[in-house]
């Protein structure tokens, strides 16, 4: 990317930090605003080919036309629609501008591994809400990924990347014509191998499958489908040869509904919003893991089996493992030492008298 931080584009935008690959950071300097450019490359054909500099201009004024229209139809303020703000071309690039809050992507949080189900559930319900207003506006969204999800600091889900899906589509039909192999290979290029975004249908039910998708990705860590390149990619969604739902725990019912070839047999989005509200009122707690780290266990000054209570007249025993004593330590004796001698001379004194009886009783 021919930028750096710094620098201002269309008179506006001051970008912040250095650029990734076809997006950046800025500062709207009319608003004071925090957005988020993302860029998709001309062709020659747009830029430096040897059509005449009037046609180029009026090809990329097209494009950014058609961008704009797209977001003058989203709803605006929607709690979780990131608003896109426009388009414009600069530096043989189509660029395409949307609010930014604070926060994550969940590409960012997969980084540390799969997100617990009922979690994914949380930004699924998110997901859900957004795409029901914008296909209550008559829109499809065409580009939910991992990368198009902002995270916010509060935990709640944002969906942006409208513009941007709408610029690569755009310029995929411009390139390539409204259908066939040639805008296939355009929008191939564009996309690449994300599993999100090659539904076998378009519209409402193309970006619930999209969000399908999604949610195993994130309580799996991985794409349902192979990724390691557009047409092997495109071959597995169109065979279904998918991993199983069954991965997706207490989700994997309403994935499965969601991933199924026939767009007619999938919920919508506010029917997957529904369900998945219910499925989190009835979600365990989550443990409080710092809490727990807290607690403290005392051991007890005594035993931790209680003694079992003494039989009347008799010595009694504690119960195995309860009354254990220290290694070392002396055993009182059962019988008191001053005891001893009398005992000895009153058994001696028994002996005598019984042997006395025996020797009577047979000689009798």
């Amino acid at each position: 990317m021919r930028v750096g931080p710094g620098q201002l584009l269309a008179g506006r935008y001051r970008l912040t930090d250095r650029p990734e690959l076809l997006r950046a950071l800025a500062v709207d300097e009319r608003t004071g605003e925090s957005v988020l450019l993302r860029a998709v490359e001309l062709p020659a054909l747009l830029t430096t080919g040897q059509d005449p500099e009037e046609q180029v201009s009026a090809q990329a004024d097209r494009l950014v036309r058609r961008v704009a229209e797209v977001g003058s139809v989203a709803p605006t303020g929607h709690p979780r629609l990131l608003r896109g703000v426009g388009a414009f071309v600069e530096d043989d690039l189509l660029w395409t501008v949307e609010e930014r809050a604070a926060g994550a992507t969940p590409a960012d949080l997969l980084s540390d591994g799969p997100v617990p189900p009922y979690r994914a559930a949380e930004l699924a319900a998110d997901l859900a809400g957004a795409l029901r207003a914008l296909h209550a506006a008559g829109l499809t969204h065409g580009n939910l990924t991992a990368e198009s999800v902002l995270v916010c600091e509060d935990g709640a889900a944002m969906l942006g990347g409208l513009l941007a899906g709408a610029a690569q589509e755009a310029l995929a039909e411009e390139l390539g014509g409204p259908g066939g192999r040639r805008r296939y290979d355009v929008r191939a290029a564009l996309v690449g191998p994300v599993a999100e975004r090659w539904p076998l249908d378009g519209g409402p039910a193309g970006d619930c499958w999209a969000l399908g998708v999604l949610v195993q990705r994130l309580v799996t860590g991985r794409s349902p489908f192979p990724e390691h390149g557009v047409p092997e990619l495109v071959t597995a969604v169109r065979d279904g040869r998918r991993e199983p739902s069954t991965l997706c725990g207490p989700l994997a019912p309403l994935v499965e509904r969601l991933l199924q070839p026939d767009p007619t047999l999938r919920p919508t989005a506010e029917a997957v919003r529904s369900e998945l509200a219910q499925l989190l009122a009835g979600a365990p707690e989550p443990a409080d893991q710092e809490r727990a780290a807290r607690a403290v266990v005392l051991r007890p000054d005594g035993p931790l089996v209680p003694l079992r209570p003494r039989r009347r007249g008799g010595t009694g025993r504690a119960e195995a493992g309860g009354g254990q004593r220290e290694a070392g330590a002396a055993r009182p004796p059962r019988i008191p030492p001053a005891l001893f001698g009398p005992l000895l001379v009153g058994g001696v004194f028994l002996l005598l008298v019984l042997g006395v009886a025996a020797v009577v009783l047979f000689a009798g």
